[in-house]
């Protein structure tokens, strides 16, 4: 935090001494005053909304694919061997470039934006489960065997648990590469958002404003943040620091 405050307060003073230019760096206090009128109106709110059911739903649906298809990735052999190398490539492929082509199938409303999300925080998700899965030991594998565990058995007991740590860290990636996407989406094409309200106050050189809701993009991205660090705490109770 004196950190932060540290350089809010050289950025305030460069602003003072008009060492930058105020049309394309407001002063903090610019932006302060720009999203203070910002929250008293309703488009600003409605604007918020529509973001987070577009982050949320498209988390929630790519969290859920990425650790199914993660678990079967990680567990069975034939599926790794079929299907995995097709991650890996579609991993590869700017997902960006994709915008275009769900506006193209899903239209300009919610759910291409939710496809987007939900597509960009698949990746991560997937790739941290199969490697928490492949963590596991073998010998605690082995023990479990010998103790005549079926297979069933030793997913919950022994793999699930043991591979949990490493796919949450993915799932809390996922939040905000999912929020990014339902962004990206919004900038590609769309009706509302805060990404429409960013490309609007900018095309109107309402540059304070602009400023305003990137911040305030990147605080709702913190508080999410710490929702999931919150419910990996409750969850995941056999792993400390």
């Amino acid at each position: 935090m004196a950190v932060t405050a540290i350089a809010i307060g050289i950025w305030q003073a460069l602003s003072s001494l008009g060492v930058t230019n105020p049309i394309m760096v407001p002063s903090p206090l610019d932006i302060a005053v720009a999203f203070a009128e910002l929250v008293t109106r309703g488009y600003f709110w409605a604007a918020t909304w529509i973001t987070l059911q577009e982050t949320v739903l498209g988390f929630a649906i790519g969290v859920s694919l990425g650790l199914i298809i993660g678990a079967l990735t990680g567990t069975f052999r034939t599926f790794r061997t079929a299907f995995y190398p097709l991650v890996v490539a579609f991993q590869n492929t700017p997902r960006v470039a994709l915008a275009p082509i769900f506006l193209t199938w899903f239209g300009f409303g919610i759910t291409s934006k939710v496809v987007m999300a939900a597509v960009i925080c698949f990746f991560p998700v997937v790739i941290n489960t199969v490697a928490g899965i492949a963590g596991v030991d073998d010998n605690a594998k082995t023990l479990f065997r010998s103790m005549g565990a079926s297979k069933m058995q030793t997913f919950f007991r022994l793999t699930l648990p043991g591979a949990s740590a490493v796919a949450f860290a993915g799932v809390k990636t996922a939040l905000t590469l999912a929020l990014l996407g339902a962004i990206v989406g919004e900038f590609v094409g769309a009706s509302e958002g805060l990404g429409v309200l960013i490309k609007e106050l900018n095309f109107q050189l309402e540059v304070a404003k602009g400023f305003a809701v990137v911040i305030f993009l990147a605080v709702i991205g913190l508080v999410l943040y710490g929702l999931i660090e919150l419910i990996e705490k409750h969850l995941i109770t056999w792993v400390r620091d």
